[in-house]
């Protein structure tokens, strides 16, 4: 018996990174996965591994989590083909570096679509299914949410975001039988790691205190602490915020 047995999760931004090691987390522990993601060639790349791993296919969404419509289509989805949803795990999400002077309205607009926009429309739509189920929310937020960080001030803006929805949340939905809680990642090595722009005159002794003193996480290791915080094993978790950093945030 797996933990997430007859349970129904969706993933956003499944087609790389802590998404595709969550699909694959929740699939082997018995869910059903949907993934969604805008990158349908890398969703149909999951799917396989997902069907290879647990014998049952991930179905797939195609969208952007910026657009609310998008959202909604994707939870829709999920329930209309698997009559229930009991897991949201908001995964999606962007970032890169840039000087305050720098910051493009276009770019800014971006950061909070994906980073904020889509946390929220993706919760607004499965909150009703969620409750119904009895089941629960993992955002994604950041050790950049946590703290401040040169450089950064878009994404830490849009993380901190994150963490404060997720606990207002929470305390809106106290008497409901919902549980929404979030997971701060520090340095992962994953895709959007891997492709983070930084300026070329950046002062690396103003970055130096966000980099730690441990290597990087791979993505399954945040699938882990995100499948564990969706799983009744943390039935008692409710509004928290689970830094998932090497200690980058506790001194």
């Amino acid at each position: 018996m797996g933990r997430f047995d007859d349970r129904v999760a969706l993933v956003t931004g499944a087609a790389s990174g802590i998404g595709r090691a969550t699909a694959l987390r929740m699939a082997a522990d018995g869910a059903t996965v949907v993934g969604f993601d805008r990158d349908a060639d890398g969703l149909a790349a999951v799917a396989t591994e997902v069907a290879d791993l647990a014998g049952e296919p991930m179905t797939t969404v195609v969208g952007d989590v910026s657009v609310r419509a998008d959202c909604f289509a994707a939870v829709e989805h999920a329930v209309a083909t698997h009559g229930r949803l009991d897991v949201l795990a908001n995964v999606a999400g962007i970032t890169w570096a840039e000087h305050v002077a720098d910051a493009t309205e276009d770019g800014w607009n971006r950061m909070m679509g994906v980073n904020v926009s889509g946390t929220f429309w993706c919760v607004q739509a499965a909150i009703p299914h969620l409750v119904a189920s009895h089941g629960n929310v993992v955002n994604v937020a950041s050790n950049a949410g946590l703290m401040g960080q040169a450089y950064t001030v878009a994404y830490s803006t849009a993380k901190g975001a994150v963490v404060n929805m997720t606990r207002s949340l929470a305390m809106e939905f106290a008497k409901e039988p919902i549980r929404i809680n979030a997971v701060a990642p520090g340095g992962v090595d994953s895709p959007m790691s891997r492709g983070f722009s930084m300026p070329d005159d950046l002062d690396y002794s103003l970055m130096q205190p966000y980099i730690g003193f441990r290597a990087m996480a791979d993505p399954s290791e945040l699938a882990n602490v995100i499948a564990f915080v969706a799983s009744d094993e943390a039935s008692r978790m409710h509004g928290a915020i689970v830094t998932v950093d090497g200690g980058l945030t506790a001194g």
